[in-house]
């Protein structure tokens, strides 16, 4: 989440009396005790919605060529409840439902399409999924504030993967509660249910196959089907001065286990080709080293330019034991239209070099021992364009049953990639303030 500097206009004398009031109420109620203000005054309903529609000519579930559509509508509900005046309960639930060439393609046999080709997703039942997770966590504040510490849990499953996991951080204050330091660490136990691509199951046959000779690929299934993830964070965020407010972050990752996709197809340039109708046949899947290891790096820097405009930017530099490094930059300027409305535009830039292990159709030969097509493997550049409004109403004066509207989000981003991928989502946010 991005580190933010909030302003606001002073409130009115009506607001400043009733705080005032209820101080008294509160000190009124404890002996000798100092009023205490909860970290969370209020529960707290988000509600998001997001629609994203992606296109693109090199799909890995294919073999780095092949359509890549994909729709996917995701809905979730973000509860924040103040247990007591120092400890939050979030929960965050989510339902992800999305069609995908990648999915339909894996069995690209089980439609009804007149000609099987990988530029077009089959009809069959295999095109769609569906996504489910929540997420838990606690948190809790020292007295002085200056101390927090955080607890959760995660769980997610869909169709061929499953995934547990669990992490907390620690947060130190200083300064006057200028300057933050954040150490956090996260852990995933995921399972996958390997799917092969249809060609390469045992007993598969067809009497369309057309090649030079007998199909018969040298494969076997993965052995091990477990992928653990592990995550190390450190954060330290300062607030320079009244306008100006700077992070900087670095991570520590380390995955073991299937880092291979079972069923993102490889050709190779030393083996014949076969076909059904147009859609070539497998010479083997994805296969990847076991183990990874990765380090991002990078900062933010936030500066209140008056009570209008804001400027957001972020710098991220990534890179891994695979040969991938890249640089993330991007800016945001939240401008304030109104008391109530605030629009956010947004630029994204990113670029990256290939793995060591990435090889377009046909390129890689048997005798390796590591090979892929996925083109998010690939060497490219992308831009992300997006635009924002915010609606929000401190007084939470519109009401849906006991609870207070907040704020309205509405984005749109368009992101566009050198290799050809394109798509754009839609996002609507609502938070509702319980009185």
């Amino acid at each position: 989440m991005k580190n933010k500097k909030l302003t606001q206009s002073n409130l009115p004398k009506a607001l400043f009396f009733l705080s005032c009031f209820v101080t008294f109420i509160g000190w009124s109620q404890q002996d000798n005790t100092s009023y205490k203000k909860r970290v969370l005054e209020s529960s707290e309903i988000d509600m998001l919605f997001s629609y994203y529609d992606q296109d693109g000519q090199n799909a890995a579930v294919t073999g780095g060529e092949g359509t890549e559509e994909l729709t996917d509508a995701t809905s979730t509900i973000v509860l924040r409840m103040p247990m007591n005046e120092d400890d939050v309960l979030t929960v965050d639930v989510g339902l992800s439902a999305y069609t995908s060439a990648s999915s339909s393609n894996v069995n690209p046999l089980d439609g009804r399409n007149s000609t099987v080709t990988p530029f077009d997703a089959s009809s069959g039942e295999s095109r769609k999924d569906l996504l489910a997770y929540i997420n838990p966590s606690y948190q809790h504040s020292s007295e002085d504030r200056n101390s927090i510490w955080s607890a959760n849990l995660y769980f997610s499953s869909e169709y061929d993967y499953f995934s547990v996991g669990f992490g907390g951080s620690y947060s130190k204050l200083f300064n006057e509660k200028n300057t933050e330091l954040t150490l956090s660490g996260r852990v995933f136990l995921d399972k996958w249910n390997a799917i092969y691509p249809i060609e390469l199951r045992q007993g598969f046959f067809d009497d369309r196959i057309t090649g030079n000779g007998t199909y018969n690929p040298n494969f076997t299934s993965f052995e091990k089907e477990n992928r653990n993830s592990y995550s190390l964070s450190l954060s330290f965020s300062q607030i320079l001065s009244k306008r100006l407010q700077g992070a900087l972050f670095v991570d520590v990752v380390s995955q073991n286990g299937l880092l291979s996709t079972p069923f993102q197809r490889v050709y190779f340039g030393d083996v014949g080709n076969f076909f059904i109708d147009d859609f070539q046949l497998a010479d083997d899947v994805e296969r990847l080293p076991d183990s990874r290891f990765k380090i991002p790096f990078g900062g933010r820097l936030n500066y209140y330019v008056n009570d209008l405009l804001v400027l957001r930017s972020y710098y991220r530099f990534y890179w891994d034991d695979w040969g991938i490094t890249s640089h993330t930059a991007s800016l945001e300027t939240p401008f304030k239209l109104t008391d109530k409305f605030t629009l956010y535009p947004t630029y994204r830039y990113y670029t990256q070099s290939a793995a060591d292990y990435f090889y377009a159709k046909e390129n890689a030969l048997s005798t390796f021992d590591f090979y892929t097509s996925d083109y998010d493997l690939s060497k490219y550049n992308a831009h992300q364009y997006g635009l924002g409004i915010q609606y929000k109403d401190i007084f939470t004066s519109t009401k849906i049953f006991n609870f207070g509207l907040k704020t309205i989000d509405l984005r749109f981003s368009q992101y566009d990639r050198s290799d050809g991928l394109n798509a754009y989502i839609i996002t609507l946010g609502t938070t509702f303030v319980g009185n």
